[in-house]
């Protein structure tokens, strides 16, 4: 699971990026919104699933971990599809917005209970780790 949410999180960085690039050199900044759920959910949030399961595999390799996984990588495209339609008048988008953001925040919460269930567990990495807490 660390290397996969890596790897995606690396891709969401490049869209934030590239998103960032092309509304300063048009001067449209209708899509910030967009581009700062990119940034974060994408790039930031992922980065981290990603460090956190590396460095717990009981975690990562639990049922919680693909659930989650699975649930932010589809609800985040759909969440951000819908607030950029939304951006541009496509009313009828809110429900693909709202949608999204409950599959982001559910899979927000099963990362908080696999975080509570397995971080910590003597067959982790941290069992080694003097300063663990």
């Amino acid at each position: 699971m660390g290397k996969a949410y890596l790897k995606v999180a690396t891709v969401y960085f490049t869209i934030g990026v590239l998103a960032g690039l092309i509304m300063g050199i048009i001067h449209d900044f209708r899509l910030t919104s967009v581009h700062a759920h990119v940034n974060l959910l994408g790039w930031v949030s992922m980065a981290l699933f990603g460090l956190i399961y590396h460095f717990y595999p009981n975690a990562a390799n639990s049922k919680l971990a693909k659930v989650q996984f699975w649930l932010h990588n589809i609800g985040v495209p759909v969440m951000l599809g819908g607030i950029a339609a939304q951006v541009f008048g496509v009313t009828a988008a809110l429900p693909a917005a709202i949608v999204g953001s409950m599959a982001v925040v559910l899979g927000v919460i099963l990362f908080t209970i696999n975080v509570f269930k397995h971080v910590g567990k003597d067959s982790s990495v941290d069992s080694n780790n003097k300063f663990s807490a």
